[in-house]
């Protein structure tokens, strides 16, 4: 085969395909007396192999796969896949995580709207007494990004509102499911931007149908690669 007949079948250019033998992508092609590349079925497979790999594990991984297969280090790339499904995981379990807290906020919001509940701010020791935190506990997730108050202008004391509230409640209910503040900061900044629960509902569910696109490009993938190493005698 061409280059053009590899590139046909994914609609890329012929660049591609030699940038992605450059790159190690793809085994090395034979070559003709006047210096043309000559692609087999091998050359398609670890083409069809890698161009699978990278909806399923992005592009950086997908390579790094290829070039362990082709360096004989398959370990490495089961290593590297292995990771893949660890983070999947891991991504589906803060899904729930945040599914629930997001109900139990939703729950808590609803309570606030009674007239017997008081909805205005709250300090540092009112606020850690609600969560039955330490003060200490909520300046450290201040200081990772996760809590963002405002200041009394009078006396500089930190000054919780409502949205604050609801950020320290779900990062509590993160934090007691084992996750690290780098990650809760970044699931809270992803609500905080989100504009309500409405649309963090729609933001959640289009999170899962990603999610969900992602593990069947895994399973994809898995074929793709199980065949070629079959070419490969792997």
């Amino acid at each position: 085969m061409r280059p053009a007949d590899l590139a046909r079948e994914h609609g890329i250019s012929t660049q591609a395909v030699r940038n992605y033998e450059r790159d190690g992508f793809i085994p090395p092609a034979e070559r003709t007396r006047s210096g043309y590349r000559i692609y087999t079925e091998v050359h398609a497979a670890a083409l069809r192999a890698y161009l699978s790999l990278i909806p399923a594990y992005g592009y950086s991984v997908g390579g790094q796969v290829m070039n362990a297969l082709h360096n004989d280090d398959l370990d490495d790339a089961l290593t590297l896949i292995d990771r893949g499904h660890s983070q999947l995981l891991r991504d589906r379990d803060t899904l729930d995580a945040v599914r629930k807290a997001v109900d139990h906020l939703t729950a808590e919001s609803d309570t606030a709207s009674d007239p017997s509940v008081d909805p205005g701010t709250r300090t540092i020791g009112e606020l850690a007494r609600r969560l039955r935190v330490t003060p200490a506990t909520l300046r450290n997730w201040e200081g990772a990004g996760i809590l963002a108050p405002a200041r009394d202008p009078v006396t500089g004391y930190r000054v919780f509102h409502a949205s604050d509230i609801r950020d320290a409640e779900l990062a509590h209910l993160l934090r007691r499911g084992g996750y690290p503040l780098d990650h809760i900061s970044t699931v809270v900044e992803q609500i905080r931007t989100a504009g309500g629960t409405d649309t963090l509902s729609r933001a959640l569910d289009d999170w899962q149908r990603k999610l969900t696109a992602q593990g069947l490009a895994m399973l994809h993938s898995a074929t793709q690669v199980s065949h070629y190493l079959s070419l490969l005698g792997g």
